[in-house]
């Protein structure tokens, strides 16, 4: 059961924890909510900015993002620009001093918008919402089949067994997976492929690429060499993500 900051429990049970972080340029407002976050034993606080710009830089860290705290009205790029930036937004719950933003941001798809002065009973009614969202998909995908769907260029969708896929590899704005018999470039982000892939089955080892640890062949200093159709292919393995590889691995060492 999770618990609420006043002592009560929520009826949300198993409930993963949701990294999030806050882009507001309103000092106190920032403090506040982040204060907040820190209360609340669901969420994680990856990271706090005081604009939009800066905080394009969270997507391209080791962390999923699944939830930000968004202010609308700030310098350089408002709230709603950042939002036309992101190819597959997480859960977002706006923050602002106004309302005339609130119909324009629930085209988003927003999970809440909060008014400033935010109180704490209306945050938590707020993430009592986004934590429900979480766990509805969370239970949805792991109803679904050991497959994925990719989506071509002509529309033509391809249906790939999670086995079928070796490994995944960046590709500037794209993404190459690379199955035992083709590749497939496909206009993705890591973040989001790695949303969609099982973490039991799938482990990123780069930021340039996943692999499907059922492939691996062997880890040599700082590179997994994964089998391929017509051989091997080795691929490096980033600082960043080597313990975290080895943590998962079934390892037996002398």
């Amino acid at each position: 059961m999770i618990s609420d900051f006043s002592g009560h429990e929520s009826s949300l049970e198993n409930t993963k924890i949701m990294n999030c972080i806050v882009i507001d340029d309103d000092l106190l407002s920032r403090k506040i909510i982040e204060e907040f976050v820190k209360k609340s034993d669901s969420l994680s606080l990856i990271d706090s900015y005081d604009n939009a710009v800066d905080a394009i830089q969270a997507f391209n860290g080791i962390e999923v993002i699944d939830l930000i705290f968004l202010d609308i009205e700030m310098p350089e790029m408002s709230g709603l620009d950042f939002l036309n930036t992101l190819e597959n937004p997480p859960q977002i719950i706006i923050v602002s001093g106004k309302e005339k933003y609130a119909i324009e941001a629930f085209e988003y798809d927003v999970t809440d918008y909060l008014l400033k002065p935010v109180s704490l009973p209306r945050f938590i009614k707020s993430i009592n919402k986004a934590l429900k969202r979480f766990n509805d998909a969370a239970q949805v995908s792991g109803e679904t089949n050991d497959e994925i769907f990719i989506k071509k260029k002509n529309s033509t969708l391809v249906r790939l067994n999670y086995s079928d896929i070796i490994y995944v590899e960046a590709l500037e704005n794209y993404v190459i997976v690379a199955t035992h018999d083709e590749r497939y470039t496909i206009h993705f982000t890591m973040k989001a492929i790695a949303n969609k892939l099982p973490e039991s089955k799938f482990k990123r080892v780069h930021r340039s690429y996943i692999i499907n640890t059922s492939r691996i062949d062997m880890i040599e200093d700082n590179t997994v060499v994964i089998q391929e159709k017509n051989g091997t292919k080795v691929i490096p393995i980033g600082k960043s993500y080597r313990d975290s590889l080895m943590d998962d691995l079934n390892l037996i060492s002398r």
